[in-house]
């Protein structure tokens, strides 16, 4: 370690995005650094986080976390996708499955030969050609990623208990030496001299010192905006819902292997099937629908009794400005929030830590490498709000939200990409953005923007091979998805969790 070498990291705050930050720090920092996480019982987590993309994977495989392991740990189960219900019309539906769709051929991806498919008359489904989506439609899961030469085509993520999978993590750090303070943070001290965070003070005249500072405080951030003053980007005129009501059922059956996202009157509602109960919520504006209303309208949608009282969240839908300022950089709800449509809320966790570790400073703090920190943040904070306002627009309901949705402005990024899409078939990806051509393909054909033409490389393909190209692809999927088990079997066999209480008391 040198001499300039960050010695020593203060994480404020748990939860998911502290023991995250925590576990990670601990197995990819050099030997020597001390790692430090301070939370209070006094103080709740939001925790309704249950549902995740496949990046997941990479970071619990990076940690060298059993897969099964932590899916009996957290209660969890295995998701192919988000299906959306609704969204453009009462009875419309379409599935944001995960992995690929089909098999380009030449410089083109798969998609401009399906839609050269259909504009002759063929009537093969996009999502006839994703194993991903077939498996789900049946049920099925099992982790299946075929042969180097013939891949099937799957990816998957998880459902989970958000609290469960902190409590994982929480044993996994302490194991690799991170040390957990209890206490309730009551001041924050300064460097005269260059203003970053010094120390933080607890209750009982104790004070925790650091080089570094990740404030998992959430959405409070009380190191990087109250203290350093990051600001904020309200996306509340493109994303107005605010309000959000949380309530568990019990286990209900099928246990489907996708997240269901089900439009209602002003916002959506979720359903998120774990293996001892399901996760439901209603995301809304309440510019358009009262709390009552809204709890009335999110209990007479369940599908089973609820096991406790709907639990309220509020938020404004946005980011800090700089997530890294000085010594401090913010990871959670402490950079923001994204309302949970893609699933994403873990995720910018994750990739927070993955650039803060790609990024990683000595206690110079060169600034280079912070604004580089910032830049790349924002593109991918402000790629996932496109995707989620996408949803929002191209919507084909009659409510007065959804006809307020659809007649409000959208950022030119997003009007570019819809034109370009609309046009020619074509999907730009921006750089190393979240989303890639495969996920925005979906979500546009799926909220009914439909392009005009193909690319008119197609034409190179005779219409017999280009044919014969959509036909591999659905047999491909749909055989993928036949070999695979009942997704309930699979969790059973594999890994079945104990009874909640057992969980929770391991």
């Amino acid at each position: 370690m040198t001499a300039a070498a960050i010695r020593s990291v203060v994480i404020v705050g748990g939860g998911s995005a502290g023991w995250m930050a925590a576990a990670a720090l601990s197995r990819f920092l050099p030997p020597g650094t001390a790692i430090r996480l301070i939370e209070s019982d006094a103080i709740g987590t939001v925790g309704v986080g249950e549902a995740t993309i496949p990046q997941l994977r990479l970071f619990n495989q990076s940690l060298g976390i059993d897969e099964d392991a932590f899916v009996r740990a957290t209660g969890g189960s295995f998701k192919l996708g988000i299906r959306f219900d609704g969204w453009s019309g009462p009875d419309s539906r379409y599935i944001h499955a995960f992995g690929t769709i089909g098999r380009g051929a030449g410089l083109l991806p798969f998609h401009h030969y399906w839609l050269a498919h259909r504009q002759a008359g063929g009537t093969t489904d996009l999502w006839d050609c994703s194993a991903s989506a077939r498996a789900a439609a049946a049920d099925r899961f099992a982790p299946d990623p075929g042969r180097p030469d013939l891949p099937s085509g799957l990816a998957w993520a998880y459902h989970f208990d958000a609290g469960l999978y902190a409590a994982y993590l929480h044993h996994y750090a302490e194991a690799r030496g991170v040390e957990r303070i209890e206490g309730r943070i009551v001041g924050v001290e300064r460097d005269g001299h260059t203003g970053h965070v010094a120390a933080v003070r607890l209750e009982g005249e104790r004070r925790v010192a650091g080089d570094l500072f990740i404030d998992c405080s959430g959405f409070r951030g009380l190191l990087i905006e109250e203290t350093l003053a990051s600001g904020f980007d309200d996306w509340s005129a493109h994303l107005p819902c605010d309000r959000a009501l949380a309530v568990p059922t019990g286990r209900t059956r099928p246990l489907h292997p996708f997240t269901c996202a089900t439009a209602r009157a002003a916002g959506w509602q979720w359903r998120i099937p774990l293996q001892h109960r399901t996760g439901n919520g209603l995301v809304y504006a309440s510019s358009h629908l009262s709390d009552d209303a809204a709890a009335e309208l999110l209990v007479g949608h369940l599908d089973g009794p609820p096991l406790a009282d709907p639990r309220p969240l509020r938020f404004t839908t946005g980011r800090r400005r700089r997530p890294w300022i000085g010594n401090c950089v913010s990871l959670g709800l402490a950079a923001g929030f994204m309302e949970p449509l893609e699933s994403t809320s873990i995720h910018l966790v994750q990739s927070g830590i993955a650039r803060l570790l790609e990024f990683w400073p000595d206690r110079r703090l060169a600034p280079a490498g912070i604004a580089a920190f910032n830049r790349r943040s924002e593109a991918e904070w402000l790629a996932i709000r496109d995707a989620l306002i996408l949803h929002y627009h191209a919507n084909a309901r009659d409510e007065p939200f959804w006809c307020e949705r659809r007649a409000a402005p959208i950022p030119d990024s997003l009007a570019e990409r819809i034109d370009l899409f609309r046009e020619s078939g074509r999907i730009l990806r921006q750089g190393d953005e979240l989303f890639a051509e495969v996920g925005w393909l979906q979500i546009l054909i799926g909220q009914g923007i439909v392009p005009l033409d193909h690319a008119p490389l197609v034409a190179a393909l005779p219409p017999a091979e280009r044919e014969a190209l959509v036909a591999i692809a659905a047999r491909h999927a749909e055989a993928v998805a036949a070999r695979l088990p009942d997704h309930a079997e699979f969790v059973a066999r594999h890994c079945a969790a104990p009874p909640p209480t057992e969980s929770r008391t391991a």
